[in-house]
Protein backbone atom coordinates (compact mmCIF):
# COMPACT_ATOMS: atom_id res chain seq x y z
CA UNK A 1 0.00 0.00 0.00
CA UNK A 2 1.49 3.34 -1.02
CA UNK A 3 1.39 6.38 1.22
CA UNK A 4 2.18 8.96 -1.47
CA UNK A 5 -1.25 10.61 -1.17
CA UNK A 6 -1.21 11.30 2.57
CA UNK A 7 -1.42 14.93 3.69
CA UNK A 8 -0.20 16.98 6.64
CA UNK A 9 -3.81 17.12 7.80
CA UNK A 10 -3.92 13.30 7.93
CA UNK A 11 -0.64 13.10 9.85
CA UNK A 12 -2.00 15.57 12.40
CA UNK A 13 -4.78 13.14 13.39
CA UNK A 14 -3.89 11.41 16.66
CA UNK A 15 -5.52 8.60 18.63
CA UNK A 16 -4.68 6.96 21.95
CA UNK A 17 -3.53 3.38 22.45
CA UNK A 18 -6.55 1.35 23.54
CA UNK A 19 -9.03 3.77 21.95
CA UNK A 20 -11.86 2.06 20.05
CA UNK A 21 -13.78 3.27 17.01
CA UNK A 22 -15.79 1.93 14.09
CA UNK A 23 -14.58 2.01 10.45
CA UNK A 24 -15.48 0.46 7.09
CA UNK A 25 -12.78 -1.63 5.38
CA UNK A 26 -12.13 -0.40 1.85
CA UNK A 27 -9.54 -2.91 0.62
CA UNK A 28 -6.75 -5.29 1.66
CA UNK A 29 -3.06 -4.43 1.85
CA UNK A 30 -0.09 -6.38 0.55
CA UNK A 31 0.26 -8.17 3.90
CA UNK A 32 -3.38 -9.31 3.95
CA UNK A 33 -4.59 -6.73 6.46
CA UNK A 34 -7.83 -4.81 6.07
CA UNK A 35 -7.43 -1.10 5.32
CA UNK A 36 -9.90 1.62 6.28
CA UNK A 37 -9.81 5.27 7.32
CA UNK A 38 -10.32 7.10 10.60
CA UNK A 39 -10.87 10.79 9.86
CA UNK A 40 -8.91 10.38 6.60
CA UNK A 41 -5.98 8.59 8.32
CA UNK A 42 -5.11 5.06 7.17
CA UNK A 43 -5.94 2.24 9.59
CA UNK A 44 -4.48 -1.26 9.19
CA UNK A 45 -6.54 -4.08 10.75
CA UNK A 46 -5.35 -7.72 10.47
CA UNK A 47 -8.27 -10.10 10.00
CA UNK A 48 -10.70 -7.50 8.63
CA UNK A 49 -12.08 -7.93 5.09
CA UNK A 50 -13.20 -5.48 2.38
CA UNK A 51 -16.76 -4.08 2.74
CA UNK A 52 -16.90 -5.01 6.43
CA UNK A 53 -17.91 -2.57 9.13
CA UNK A 54 -15.71 -3.31 12.15
CA UNK A 55 -14.96 -2.07 15.62
CA UNK A 56 -11.23 -1.83 16.25
CA UNK A 57 -8.86 -0.98 19.08
CA UNK A 58 -5.77 1.15 18.54
CA UNK A 59 -2.46 -0.64 19.11
CA UNK A 60 -0.11 1.98 17.70
CA UNK A 61 -0.54 5.48 16.29
CA UNK A 62 2.20 6.26 13.79
CA UNK A 63 2.88 9.34 11.68
CA UNK A 64 1.23 8.09 8.49
CA UNK A 65 -1.13 5.39 9.72
CA UNK A 66 -2.73 3.59 12.66
CA UNK A 67 -2.26 -0.07 13.60
CA UNK A 68 -5.37 -1.56 15.20
CA UNK A 69 -6.69 -4.95 16.24
CA UNK A 70 -10.08 -6.30 15.29
CA UNK A 71 -12.53 -6.24 18.20
CA UNK A 72 -15.84 -7.04 16.50
CA UNK A 73 -17.21 -7.49 13.00
CA UNK A 74 -20.43 -5.49 12.84
CA UNK A 75 -21.22 -6.10 9.15
CA UNK A 76 -19.65 -9.25 7.66
CA UNK A 77 -18.24 -9.75 4.18
CA UNK A 78 -19.95 -12.45 2.09
CA UNK A 79 -16.47 -13.97 1.70
CA UNK A 80 -15.78 -14.34 5.43
CA UNK A 81 -15.35 -17.94 6.63
CA UNK A 82 -14.27 -19.48 9.94
CA UNK A 83 -10.46 -19.90 10.10
CA UNK A 84 -9.21 -23.46 10.41
CA UNK A 85 -6.53 -22.40 12.90
CA UNK A 86 -7.54 -20.51 16.06
CA UNK A 87 -4.38 -18.38 15.94
CA UNK A 88 -4.84 -17.39 12.28
CA UNK A 89 -4.62 -13.65 12.97
CA UNK A 90 -2.08 -13.87 15.80
CA UNK A 91 1.01 -15.04 13.89
CA UNK A 92 2.34 -14.58 10.38
CA UNK A 93 1.64 -17.05 7.60
CA UNK A 94 -2.11 -17.52 8.12
CA UNK A 95 -3.39 -14.05 7.15
CA UNK A 96 -6.14 -15.14 4.77
CA UNK A 97 -7.62 -18.14 6.57
CA UNK A 98 -10.85 -16.21 7.23
CA UNK A 99 -11.25 -15.37 3.51
CA UNK A 100 -12.98 -17.81 1.12
CA UNK A 101 -10.46 -19.36 -1.26
CA UNK A 102 -11.84 -17.93 -4.55
CA UNK A 103 -11.64 -14.47 -2.97
CA UNK A 104 -8.05 -15.18 -1.89
CA UNK A 105 -7.09 -15.80 -5.51
CA UNK A 106 -8.81 -12.59 -6.63
CA UNK A 107 -6.98 -10.68 -3.90
CA UNK A 108 -3.60 -12.01 -5.02
CA UNK A 109 -4.09 -10.89 -8.60
CA UNK A 110 -5.24 -7.51 -7.26
CA UNK A 111 -1.97 -7.22 -5.31
CA UNK A 112 -0.10 -7.66 -8.61
CA UNK A 113 -2.21 -4.95 -10.27
CA UNK A 114 -1.79 -2.56 -7.31
CA UNK A 115 2.00 -3.06 -7.30
CA UNK A 116 2.18 -2.28 -11.01
CA UNK A 117 0.08 0.85 -10.50
CA UNK A 118 2.42 2.00 -7.74
CA UNK A 119 5.67 1.68 -9.75
CA UNK A 120 4.20 2.28 -13.25
CA UNK A 121 6.58 0.26 -15.46
CA UNK A 122 6.25 0.94 -19.18
CA UNK A 123 2.91 -0.20 -20.60
CA UNK A 124 1.68 -1.63 -17.30
CA UNK A 125 -1.97 -0.76 -17.97
CA UNK A 126 -1.97 -3.16 -20.91
CA UNK A 127 -0.28 -6.11 -19.18
CA UNK A 128 -2.16 -9.35 -19.55
CA UNK A 129 -2.65 -10.67 -15.99
CA UNK A 130 -3.97 -14.21 -16.40
CA UNK A 131 -6.44 -15.87 -14.00
CA UNK A 132 -4.56 -17.34 -11.01
CA UNK A 133 -3.91 -21.07 -10.73
CA UNK A 134 -4.99 -22.31 -7.30
CA UNK A 135 -5.01 -25.59 -5.35
CA UNK A 136 -7.90 -28.03 -5.35
CA UNK A 137 -7.49 -28.44 -1.58
CA UNK A 138 -5.55 -25.43 -0.23
CA UNK A 139 -4.39 -26.91 3.10
CA UNK A 140 -1.78 -29.39 4.36
CA UNK A 141 0.78 -28.31 1.80
CA UNK A 142 3.80 -26.90 3.67
CA UNK A 143 6.75 -29.30 3.49
CA UNK A 144 8.84 -27.43 6.05
CA UNK A 145 8.29 -25.95 9.53
CA UNK A 146 10.76 -23.63 11.25
CA UNK A 147 9.52 -23.24 14.82
CA UNK A 148 11.08 -21.27 17.68
CA UNK A 149 11.52 -23.19 20.95
CA UNK A 150 10.96 -21.54 24.33
CA UNK A 151 9.91 -22.52 27.85
CA UNK A 152 6.49 -21.41 29.07
CA UNK A 153 4.98 -22.32 32.45
CA UNK A 154 7.64 -25.00 32.91
CA UNK A 155 6.98 -26.69 29.54
CA UNK A 156 8.77 -26.53 26.19
CA UNK A 157 6.66 -24.87 23.50
CA UNK A 158 7.30 -24.54 19.76
CA UNK A 159 5.76 -22.16 17.29
CA UNK A 160 5.93 -18.79 15.56
CA UNK A 161 6.29 -15.25 16.81
CA UNK A 162 3.17 -13.26 17.61
CA UNK A 163 2.76 -10.24 15.30
CA UNK A 164 5.40 -7.55 15.90
CA UNK A 165 6.79 -9.28 18.98
CA UNK A 166 9.20 -11.97 20.12
CA UNK A 167 6.50 -13.79 22.04
CA UNK A 168 6.24 -17.35 20.73
CA UNK A 169 2.74 -18.73 20.10
CA UNK A 170 2.66 -22.48 20.74
CA UNK A 171 1.36 -24.18 17.58
CA UNK A 172 0.02 -27.56 18.64
CA UNK A 173 -1.58 -27.97 15.22
CA UNK A 174 -1.34 -26.31 11.83
CA UNK A 175 -3.78 -26.88 9.00
CA UNK A 176 -1.22 -25.62 6.49
CA UNK A 177 1.62 -27.99 7.37
CA UNK A 178 2.05 -31.38 5.74
CA UNK A 179 0.70 -33.79 8.43
CA UNK A 180 4.00 -35.69 8.87
CA UNK A 181 5.84 -32.41 9.48
CA UNK A 182 3.61 -31.59 12.45
CA UNK A 183 3.65 -35.16 13.75
CA UNK A 184 7.46 -35.11 13.90
CA UNK A 185 7.60 -31.54 15.22
CA UNK A 186 5.27 -32.19 18.15
CA UNK A 187 6.90 -35.54 18.92
CA UNK A 188 10.42 -34.12 19.04
CA UNK A 189 9.34 -31.11 21.13
CA UNK A 190 7.87 -33.54 23.66
CA UNK A 191 11.15 -35.50 23.70
CA UNK A 192 13.12 -32.29 24.38
CA UNK A 193 10.72 -31.49 27.24
CA UNK A 194 10.92 -34.99 28.71
CA UNK A 195 14.74 -35.02 28.55
CA UNK A 196 14.91 -31.55 30.15
CA UNK A 197 17.18 -30.21 27.42
CA UNK A 198 17.46 -26.43 27.96
CA UNK A 199 15.80 -24.32 25.25
CA UNK A 200 16.64 -20.74 24.38
CA UNK A 201 15.81 -17.87 26.72
CA UNK A 202 16.03 -14.71 24.64
CA UNK A 203 15.99 -12.29 27.58
CA UNK A 204 18.95 -13.99 29.23
CA UNK A 205 20.56 -15.16 25.96
CA UNK A 206 20.88 -18.61 27.54
CA UNK A 207 19.78 -22.17 26.86
CA UNK A 208 20.73 -24.48 24.01
CA UNK A 209 18.08 -25.17 21.34
CA UNK A 210 16.74 -22.04 19.67
CA UNK A 211 14.86 -23.38 16.68
CA UNK A 212 13.64 -26.72 15.36
CA UNK A 213 13.38 -27.23 11.59
CA UNK A 214 11.48 -30.20 10.14
CA UNK A 215 11.32 -30.82 6.39
CA UNK A 216 9.59 -33.70 4.58
CA UNK A 217 10.05 -34.78 0.97
CA UNK A 218 6.57 -35.48 -0.41
CA UNK A 219 7.61 -37.99 -3.07
CA UNK A 220 9.86 -40.17 -0.89
CA UNK A 221 8.39 -39.45 2.59
CA UNK A 222 11.94 -38.88 3.85
CA UNK A 223 12.21 -36.39 6.71
CA UNK A 224 15.04 -34.25 8.02
CA UNK A 225 15.39 -32.60 11.43
CA UNK A 226 17.75 -29.71 12.14
CA UNK A 227 18.39 -28.39 15.65
CA UNK A 228 19.54 -24.76 15.59
CA UNK A 229 21.56 -24.20 18.76
CA UNK A 230 23.47 -21.54 20.67
CA UNK A 231 26.73 -23.50 20.54
CA UNK A 232 28.07 -26.89 19.47
CA UNK A 233 26.94 -28.29 22.82
CA UNK A 234 23.72 -30.33 22.67
CA UNK A 235 22.92 -31.98 26.00
CA UNK A 236 21.61 -35.58 25.96
CA UNK A 237 22.24 -35.65 22.21
CA UNK A 238 22.57 -39.43 21.97
CA UNK A 239 19.39 -40.12 23.95
CA UNK A 240 17.49 -37.64 21.78
CA UNK A 241 18.74 -39.17 18.53
CA UNK A 242 17.91 -42.70 19.71
CA UNK A 243 14.35 -41.69 20.59
CA UNK A 244 13.84 -39.92 17.25
CA UNK A 245 15.09 -42.92 15.29
CA UNK A 246 12.92 -45.29 17.33
CA UNK A 247 9.71 -43.24 17.05
CA UNK A 248 10.10 -41.76 13.56
CA UNK A 249 11.65 -44.13 10.99
CA UNK A 250 10.82 -41.51 8.34
CA UNK A 251 13.57 -39.28 9.77
CA UNK A 252 16.63 -40.26 7.73
CA UNK A 253 18.71 -37.12 8.38
CA UNK A 254 19.45 -35.35 11.68
CA UNK A 255 21.54 -32.18 11.57
CA UNK A 256 22.64 -29.39 13.90
CA UNK A 257 23.22 -25.77 12.96
CA UNK A 258 25.15 -23.46 15.28
CA UNK A 259 23.86 -19.87 15.48
CA UNK A 260 25.17 -18.17 18.64
CA UNK A 261 23.83 -15.07 20.36
CA UNK A 262 20.91 -12.73 19.70
CA UNK A 263 20.35 -12.38 15.97
CA UNK A 264 17.50 -11.90 13.53
CA UNK A 265 18.99 -14.61 11.30
CA UNK A 266 17.59 -18.13 11.70
CA UNK A 267 20.67 -19.96 10.40
CA UNK A 268 24.30 -19.82 11.49
CA UNK A 269 27.34 -20.71 9.40
CA UNK A 270 28.34 -24.02 11.04
CA UNK A 271 26.55 -27.27 10.18
CA UNK A 272 27.13 -30.49 12.16
CA UNK A 273 25.99 -33.91 10.90
CA UNK A 274 24.43 -35.80 13.81
CA UNK A 275 22.90 -38.97 12.34
CA UNK A 276 21.64 -40.62 9.15
CA UNK A 277 22.24 -38.96 5.79
CA UNK A 278 23.18 -35.31 5.27
CA UNK A 279 20.25 -34.74 2.92
CA UNK A 280 16.83 -36.05 1.93
CA UNK A 281 15.59 -36.80 -1.58
CA UNK A 282 12.64 -35.12 -3.29
CA UNK A 283 11.32 -35.84 -6.80
CA UNK A 284 10.10 -33.07 -9.12
CA UNK A 285 9.19 -33.42 -12.80
CA UNK A 286 10.69 -36.90 -12.93
CA UNK A 287 14.08 -35.93 -11.47
CA UNK A 288 15.52 -36.68 -8.04
CA UNK A 289 16.94 -33.85 -5.94
CA UNK A 290 19.12 -34.04 -2.84
CA UNK A 291 18.10 -31.42 -0.28
CA UNK A 292 20.58 -30.44 2.40
CA UNK A 293 19.34 -28.64 5.50
CA UNK A 294 19.87 -25.06 4.30
CA UNK A 295 18.97 -25.64 0.66
CA UNK A 296 16.01 -23.69 -0.68
CA UNK A 297 12.97 -25.50 -2.04
CA UNK A 298 9.48 -24.09 -2.60
CA UNK A 299 7.39 -24.91 0.48
CA UNK A 300 4.46 -26.31 -1.50
CA UNK A 301 5.44 -29.67 -3.00
CA UNK A 302 1.99 -30.04 -4.57
CA UNK A 303 2.10 -26.80 -6.59
CA UNK A 304 5.84 -26.51 -7.32
CA UNK A 305 5.59 -28.68 -10.47
CA UNK A 306 2.76 -26.43 -11.71
CA UNK A 307 4.83 -23.29 -11.07
CA UNK A 308 7.79 -24.74 -12.94
CA UNK A 309 5.66 -25.97 -15.84
CA UNK A 310 4.33 -22.42 -16.26
CA UNK A 311 7.91 -21.14 -16.33
CA UNK A 312 8.91 -23.78 -18.87
CA UNK A 313 5.92 -22.91 -21.04
CA UNK A 314 6.84 -19.24 -20.93
CA UNK A 315 10.47 -19.96 -21.91
CA UNK A 316 9.34 -21.91 -25.00
CA UNK A 317 12.72 -23.59 -25.49
CA UNK A 318 13.75 -25.08 -28.83
CA UNK A 319 16.84 -27.10 -27.88
CA UNK A 320 19.80 -24.94 -28.84
CA UNK A 321 19.66 -22.35 -26.04
CA UNK A 322 22.36 -21.46 -23.50
CA UNK A 323 20.30 -21.12 -20.32
CA UNK A 324 21.19 -19.23 -17.14
CA UNK A 325 19.42 -20.46 -13.98
CA UNK A 326 19.79 -17.55 -11.54
CA UNK A 327 19.07 -18.03 -7.81
CA UNK A 328 19.11 -21.72 -8.60
CA UNK A 329 18.77 -23.39 -5.21
CA UNK A 330 19.44 -27.10 -5.69
CA UNK A 331 18.92 -26.84 -9.46
CA UNK A 332 15.26 -27.79 -9.61
CA UNK A 333 14.51 -25.44 -12.52
CA UNK A 334 17.70 -25.61 -14.56
CA UNK A 335 18.17 -29.37 -14.30
CA UNK A 336 14.53 -29.93 -15.27
CA UNK A 337 15.30 -28.00 -18.47
CA UNK A 338 18.73 -29.47 -19.19
CA UNK A 339 17.41 -31.92 -21.79
CA UNK A 340 15.73 -29.05 -23.64
CA UNK A 341 18.79 -26.78 -24.05
CA UNK A 342 22.41 -26.94 -25.16
CA UNK A 343 23.87 -25.75 -21.86
CA UNK A 344 22.80 -24.71 -18.33
CA UNK A 345 24.77 -22.41 -16.04
CA UNK A 346 23.41 -21.62 -12.61
CA UNK A 347 24.37 -19.86 -9.40
CA UNK A 348 23.33 -19.47 -5.78
CA UNK A 349 24.88 -17.79 -2.74
CA UNK A 350 24.36 -20.83 -0.47
CA UNK A 351 27.30 -23.21 -0.95
CA UNK A 352 25.32 -26.25 0.23
CA UNK A 353 22.65 -25.59 -2.41
CA UNK A 354 25.25 -25.35 -5.18
CA UNK A 355 26.88 -28.55 -3.98
CA UNK A 356 23.47 -30.24 -4.05
CA UNK A 357 22.77 -28.88 -7.55
CA UNK A 358 25.98 -30.31 -8.99
CA UNK A 359 25.42 -33.64 -7.21
CA UNK A 360 21.84 -33.68 -8.52
CA UNK A 361 23.11 -33.18 -12.07
CA UNK A 362 25.36 -36.23 -11.71
CA UNK A 363 22.66 -38.35 -10.04
CA UNK A 364 20.22 -37.60 -12.86
CA UNK A 365 22.79 -38.26 -15.61
CA UNK A 366 22.88 -34.60 -16.70
CA UNK A 367 26.19 -33.58 -18.27
CA UNK A 368 25.43 -30.14 -19.73
CA UNK A 369 24.80 -28.24 -16.46
CA UNK A 370 27.19 -26.57 -14.03
CA UNK A 371 26.47 -24.52 -10.91
CA UNK A 372 28.70 -22.00 -9.11
CA UNK A 373 28.64 -20.33 -5.71
CA UNK A 374 28.16 -16.58 -5.92
CA UNK A 375 25.80 -13.67 -6.35
CA UNK A 376 23.96 -13.55 -9.66
CA UNK A 377 24.75 -9.83 -9.97
CA UNK A 378 28.48 -10.64 -9.89
CA UNK A 379 28.66 -13.96 -11.74
CA UNK A 380 26.55 -13.06 -14.77
CA UNK A 381 28.65 -9.96 -15.60
CA UNK A 382 31.81 -12.08 -15.11
CA UNK A 383 30.49 -14.74 -17.49
CA UNK A 384 29.61 -12.06 -20.03
CA UNK A 385 33.13 -10.61 -19.74
CA UNK A 386 34.51 -14.10 -20.48
CA UNK A 387 32.50 -14.25 -23.68
CA UNK A 388 29.55 -16.36 -22.53
CA UNK A 389 26.29 -15.05 -24.02
CA UNK A 390 23.07 -16.60 -22.72
CA UNK A 391 20.14 -16.96 -25.08
CA UNK A 392 17.67 -17.91 -22.32
CA UNK A 393 17.37 -16.76 -18.72
CA UNK A 394 15.18 -17.72 -15.78
CA UNK A 395 15.43 -15.81 -12.48
CA UNK A 396 13.78 -16.87 -9.23
CA UNK A 397 15.06 -14.30 -6.71
CA UNK A 398 14.22 -13.89 -3.01
CA UNK A 399 11.66 -11.31 -1.89
CA UNK A 400 14.20 -8.50 -2.29
CA UNK A 401 14.06 -8.96 -6.08
CA UNK A 402 16.91 -8.35 -8.53
CA UNK A 403 19.99 -6.30 -7.69
CA UNK A 404 20.67 -3.39 -10.05
CA UNK A 405 23.98 -4.85 -11.37
CA UNK A 406 22.11 -8.00 -12.42
CA UNK A 407 19.43 -5.97 -14.21
CA UNK A 408 22.22 -4.07 -15.98
CA UNK A 409 23.82 -7.37 -17.04
CA UNK A 410 20.47 -8.66 -18.31
CA UNK A 411 19.93 -5.51 -20.36
CA UNK A 412 23.48 -5.76 -21.69
CA UNK A 413 23.25 -9.42 -22.74
CA UNK A 414 19.58 -9.23 -23.81
CA UNK A 415 18.76 -12.96 -23.80
CA UNK A 416 16.01 -13.61 -26.31
CA UNK A 417 14.03 -15.78 -23.89
CA UNK A 418 13.54 -14.43 -20.39
CA UNK A 419 11.24 -15.50 -17.53
CA UNK A 420 11.03 -13.95 -14.06
CA UNK A 421 9.55 -16.05 -11.22
CA UNK A 422 8.59 -13.59 -8.49
CA UNK A 423 7.49 -14.11 -4.88
CA UNK A 424 6.98 -10.39 -4.24
CA UNK A 425 4.87 -8.26 -6.60
CA UNK A 426 6.29 -5.03 -5.13
CA UNK A 427 9.91 -5.76 -5.97
CA UNK A 428 8.82 -7.31 -9.28
CA UNK A 429 7.03 -4.10 -10.26
CA UNK A 430 10.07 -2.07 -9.19
CA UNK A 431 12.39 -4.24 -11.31
CA UNK A 432 10.05 -3.99 -14.30
CA UNK A 433 10.65 -0.23 -14.46
CA UNK A 434 14.19 -0.87 -15.71
CA UNK A 435 13.59 -4.19 -17.46
CA UNK A 436 10.86 -2.72 -19.68
CA UNK A 437 13.39 -0.32 -21.18
CA UNK A 438 14.32 -3.20 -23.48
CA UNK A 439 11.69 -5.89 -22.83
CA UNK A 440 7.92 -6.12 -23.22
CA UNK A 441 5.84 -8.05 -20.67
CA UNK A 442 3.77 -10.58 -22.62
CA UNK A 443 1.81 -11.82 -19.61
CA UNK A 444 1.87 -12.47 -15.86
CA UNK A 445 0.61 -15.81 -14.55
CA UNK A 446 0.13 -16.18 -10.79
CA UNK A 447 0.36 -19.62 -9.16
CA UNK A 448 -0.86 -20.01 -5.58
CA UNK A 449 2.15 -21.58 -3.90
CA UNK A 450 1.11 -20.41 -0.40
CA UNK A 451 -2.68 -20.55 0.11
CA UNK A 452 -4.14 -18.91 3.22
CA UNK A 453 -1.26 -16.39 3.24
CA UNK A 454 -0.76 -13.01 1.59
CA UNK A 455 2.25 -14.31 -0.38
CA UNK A 456 1.93 -14.06 -4.16
CA UNK A 457 4.00 -16.08 -6.65
CA UNK A 458 3.90 -15.34 -10.35
CA UNK A 459 5.61 -16.09 -13.65
CA UNK A 460 6.41 -13.20 -16.01
CA UNK A 461 7.06 -13.88 -19.69
CA UNK A 462 9.13 -11.27 -21.56
CA UNK A 463 10.00 -10.64 -25.17
CA UNK A 464 12.65 -8.29 -26.46
CA UNK A 465 11.54 -4.98 -27.91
Amino acid sequence: MAYKNYTKEQSSIHVDEGQQFTITIKKMGINGEGIGYYQRKLVFVPGALPSEKVRVEVEEDLYKFIRAKLVEVLVKSKDRIKPVDDYANSVGGFELENLAYPAQLEYKNQVISDSLAKFEPAGYRKYKILPPIGMDNPVGYRNKATFQLREQDGKVIAGLYKHRSHEVVDLQTSALQYPLVMKIMRGVVQMIDNLHIPVYNEDQNSGIIKTLVVRVAKATNEAQITFITQSQKLLKKHQLIEQIQADFPEVVSIMQNVNPGKTSLVWGDQMIHLAGKESIVEEINGLKFDLSARAFLQVNSFMTPTLYQEAFKALDLKGDEKLVDAYSGVGTIGLSLANKVREVRGMDIIAESVHDANINAVKNGITNAIYEVGEAEKLLPAWLADGFKPSALVVDPPRTGLADPLIDAILESMPKKFVYISCNPSTLARDLVKLTEKYVVEYIQSVDIMPQTSRVECVVKFRRK
